[in-house]
């Protein structure tokens, strides 16, 4: 590619916001057509199927509260320990 031609293909990538990388590959799947496979959103966000239904919105903070005691214990090299149930104080 001649270094005029780079340079406004350089200049049309940053005018639609993409990197040079980007506009060739959009350029290039476009001349090419085909299938254009949408990736798994499990993938990309590590999203699971097993185990029970969470309730983030209701129950961050025990959550986060849970994976910082549980990293702190691997810093000390040490296992978790289920706190028992029952006996929790102020009833509702």
């Amino acid at each position: 590619m001649d270094p005029e031609m780079r340079r406004r293909a350089h200049a049309k990538a940053a005018g639609l916001g993409l990197s040079f990388a980007e506009y060739v590959r959009r350029l290039m799947a476009q001349d090419l057509g085909g299938p254009n496979p949408k990736p798994d959103i499990a993938i990309m966000f590590d999203l699971v199927d097993s185990g029970k239904p969470t309730n983030i919105a209701r129950d961050k903070d025990k959550m986060i509260g849970y994976a910082v005691w549980k990293e702190y214990l691997q810093d000390i090299n040490d296992k978790p320990r289920q706190r028992k149930r029952g006996g929790q104080k102020g009833g509702g």
